[in-house]
């Protein structure tokens, strides 16, 4: 299985690295894809953000990466990717 994460997840929740030291084994493994926020994406975030009426860039660039991908979201805050995209498959942990 594929797993991807988006770099600006990667980089909002490395501000806690003690507590992401799995995330960043993870992030390292070659079935992991490391999604850069290009020009497309970020056309594609702040679309999305203006359609939804929210803010966060990280959540955006998420649901923008799994969409694309055809994957399922892990999130400990599924209220916030809902309010992002209504009908994305959530993992919550």
């Amino acid at each position: 299985m594929r797993i991807t994460i988006p770099a600006t997840a990667l980089a909002q929740v490395m501000r806690s690295p003690a507590r992401q030291a799995r995330l960043s084994r993870l992030a390292r493994q070659a079935g992991t894809d490391l999604k850069a926020l290009d020009g497309p994406d970020a056309t594609a975030v702040g679309m999305l953000l203006a359609r939804t009426g929210t803010a966060d860039i990280v959540d955006a660039h998420v649901v923008v990466c799994a969409q694309r991908a055809g994957q399922a979201v892990a999130t400990s805050d599924p209220a916030n990717m809902r309010r992002i995209a209504a009908d994305i498959s959530l993992v919550v942990v």
